[in-house]
C-alpha cells in the first residue's frame, strides 16, 4: 500500500488573463478562448512586460527572465506538503522530481530541491511530461516497501510558459506555470492511501506533443485532444466500475488540467455530477504534471472519511496514468 501524508502546491504571482491576450493582439478574444478551452486565467514565471515586449522570441532568454526556477517553485510546494504531513524536512529520505520543461539537462532538479530544503538525501528525476506525477506514484507503488525510506517527497514543477511562442494564439492561451508536491510512504500509514495505480504509454504517439530542447511547445491539437478524451473516459470508467459502487456520493474525479471543455466532455460521458468534478484549469491553465496534484492539494483539508478520488493524467508519449486515492481515518 502507498500512503499519502500531505500535498502542497504553488503558483507564481504573474497572471495571464484573457484580457491580457486580447490586448497582446494575437488574433484572439476572451470569448474565443472561453468557448474553446474554458480557461479564464493562468499564472506565469515570466514578467508580463517581457512577454509583451518580446513575445518570447528567444526561449533561452526566457530562463534568465523568469521570476522563479522550477526547483524554487517545487521547494515552495514541498514545504506546504511537508507541513501538512506533520513531519520535519529531515524525515524525508528520498526526493523524486520531474516535469515537462526542466531548467537543466544536468543536474537532476531533485538534487537542487534538496539543496533548497537544506537536506542531504538521494535525489533523482523521473520525467514523463504531463503524466510525471502519476508515473512517480506508479513507480513507488511497484517497489518493495523495505527498499524505500519511510518518507519520499514527490515534486512536479512546471514552467512551460518559458517554451511558449506568444505570437501563436493556439498554444499561448493554454499554458500556465506551477508546482505540486506530495509526501508519500510505503510503510507509514496515513489518512489517505493509493489503492490502485496504473501507468502505460503508446510510443507511436511520441511525435504528437513535443518540446524541443531550447524550442517551442508543439502539438497536433485535434489528435491530442481526441486521445485525451478517449483515454481519460476509459480510465475513469474503469475506476467507476471498480470503486464507485462502494460510495457513489463520495466519488470524485480529478483529471489532467489541460482544457476545461475536454474535462466537461469526460464528465458527461461518465455521467458524473458536477460536484464530483474537481478542477483548477479555469483559473490556472494547463500546468502539465502539476495540475491534478495541485487540485488535490487545494481540496486536501475538505476530504472526509470514505472519500475516493480518481486521479487521472494523460500526456506526451502518448502516456497515461490513473490512481485511486481513498481517505480513511482508520489507516492512521
Amino acid at each position: 500500500m502507498l500512503f499519502l501524508h500531505g500535498v502542497g502546491h504553488f503558483h507564481p504571482e504573474n497572471e495571464l488573463t484573457n484580457k491580457f491576450f486580447e490586448e497582446l493582439d494575437i488574433g484572439t478574444t476572451e470569448q474565443w478562448i472561453v468557448d474553446r478551452t474554458g480557461i479564464q486565467s493562468r499564472r506565469t514565471v515570466l514578467p508580463l512586460g517581457y512577454i509583451v515586449e518580446t513575445r518570447n522570441r528567444d526561449v533561452r532568454a526566457a530562463s534568465e527572465a523568469a521570476t522563479y526556477t522550477n526547483p524554487e517553485m517545487g521547494c515552495l510546494a514541498a514545504e506546504m506538503a511537508i507541513a501538512r504531513a506533520g513531519i520535519d524536512k529531515a524525515d524525508i529520505g528520498l526526493i523524486i522530481a520531474g516535469g515537462s520543461v526542466p531548467d537543466f539537462g544536468t543536474p537532476a532538479e531533485a538534487c537542487i530541491i534538496a539543496d533548497h530544503l537544506n537536506i542531504e538525501v538521494p535525489g533523482m528525476d523521473l520525467r514523463s511530461a504531463c503524466t510525471t506525477f502519476g508515473a512517480a506514484l506508479w513507480t513507488l507503488s511497484s517497489m518493495q516497501p523495505d527498499a524505500l525510506p519511510p518518507y519520499v517527497l514527490v515534486v512536479g514543477s512546471e514552467s512551460v510558459t518559458r517554451a511558449i511562442d506568444y505570437a501563436d494564439r493556439s498554444s499561448a492561451v493554454l499554458w500556465g506555470d506551477g508546482a505540486a508536491a506530495a509526501v508519500m510512504s510505503t510503510s507509514v500509514p496515513s489518512r489517505a492511501a493509493v489503492e490502485s495505480c496504473t501507468f502505460d504509454s503508446n510510443p507511436q504517439g511520441h511525435a504528437k506533443v513535443v518540446v524541443p530542447w531550447a524550442g517551442y511547445f508543439q502539438q497536433a491539437g485535434k489528435a491530442v485532444q481526441g486521445f485525451a478524451i478517449r483515454t481519460t473516459t476509459r480510465l475513469l470508467s474503469e475506476l467507476q466500475e471498480t470503486y464507485a459502487s462502494e460510495g457513489k456520493n463520495r466519488f470524485f474525479f480529478i483529471g489532467h488540467q489541460a482544457n476545461f471543455r475536454m474535462l466537461e466532455s469526460v464528465v458527461r460521458r461518465c455521467r458524473l455530477a458536477s460536484r464530483q468534478h474537481l478542477y483548477n484549469v479555469v483559473h490556472f491553465g494547463n500546468t502539465a504534471t502539476a495540475g491534478s496534484p495541485a487540485v488535490l492539494s487545494t481540496h486536501w483539508d475538505a476530504f472526509q472519511q470514505g472519500d475516493r478520488i480518481a486521479l487521472i493524467g494523460v500526456g506526451a508519449g502518448f502516456s497515461w496514468a490513473s490512481c485511486m486515492i481513498r481517505f480513511d481515518n482508520g489507516m492512521r
